[in-house]
């Protein structure tokens, strides 16, 4: 009897103290209502080696499908990072991956870096990520790819989004497939997303459009289109319910502030990093 109590006892504080790191555990502010939030301004500098304001959020494109999210705080965060983002000695603090493609990963990651999160796990499994750090939270939501002989491995790659600032910033990496409804309650708001418009590789062009249009995020950042006319035919589908701003540089600063008054699509130049030179 005395042994039964003992472990009853053991029972209750273990779940107590599961209890209390499920509780500790930072809350998404992106998975609560969107019109609590009040949205992002746009702020440009003159290079991504520049300070940033206080409470604002630079994204550069880098290429193809990587881009390096800076904090004011100093964190540096790559998205599908393939082991190179230009001439720089720069090593960021996280980088995300998906292996659709190895123009979506490296197998082999600066070992300096100190958080490498890859979108997959074992076949089929997929991965969950919940990495709280100071500035920025970041999570992913696994969707399903078609695999390298036709077939398809489930939870293959990952939607990576990042919780800054109060931004929901969303990559939706090599994305196959349209998320089901499950999928898009917990992705929650995304302020900023970037989405792969080349019309084919990911998603047909017309499935991408219903995407934004569902997600209805302030800001879209085309990226993966491969060619001027892939991105040109994707501007021309979404042109009548969003904005286009064409930038002519490879960065934008975004901070809560205003939204604008309607999406916008913000089509930026992929540019390698090169450090300043003194």
């Amino acid at each position: 009897m005395r042994l039964k109590t003992l472990w009853m006892a053991l029972a209750v504080m273990i779940m107590g103290t599961a209890a209390w790191a499920q509780e500790t555990r930072r809350p998404s502010h992106c998975l609560a209502i969107a019109d609590a939030t009040p949205g992002a301004a746009f702020i440009q500098k003159a290079s991504w080696t520049n300070p940033l304001p206080q409470y604002s959020v630079r994204i550069n494109y880098v290429a193809h499908a990587t881009f390096l999210l800076q904090t004011q705080g100093g964190l540096n965060v790559a998205t599908d990072f393939t082991g190179f983002l230009g001439n720089t000695a720069m090593i960021p603090d996280v980088v995300t991956m998906n292996h659709a493609h190895d123009t979506h990963w490296t197998a082999n990651p600066d070992p300096a870096i100190p958080h490498v999160l890859p979108g997959w796990g074992p076949f089929g499994e997929g991965i969950d990520h919940y990495l709280e750090l100071d500035e920025m939270l970041i999570r992913n939501v696994s969707t399903d790819i078609r695999s390298q002989f036709g077939g398809q491995e489930d939870n293959g790659n990952s939607i990576f989004i990042f919780e800054v600032e109060g931004l929901c910033i969303g990559h939706l990496g090599h994305l196959h497939h349209e998320p089901n409804d499950q999928q898009y309650a917990a992705i929650g708001r995304l302020d900023v997303v970037m989405v792969p418009v080349d019309g084919g590789y990911t998603l047909p062009r017309e499935m991408m459009v219903r995407i934004v249009d569902r997600l209805r995020s302030s800001v879209v950042i085309p990226m993966h289109w491969f060619s001027g006319f892939a991105l040109e035919a994707f501007l021309e589908e979404v042109q009548d319910s969003f904005i286009i701003d064409r930038r002519d540089s490879s960065f934008i600063e975004l901070s809560l502030r205003d939204l604008p008054s309607r999406p916008t699509v913000v089509v930026l130049r992929p540019e390698w990093l090169r450090d300043a030179q003194d």
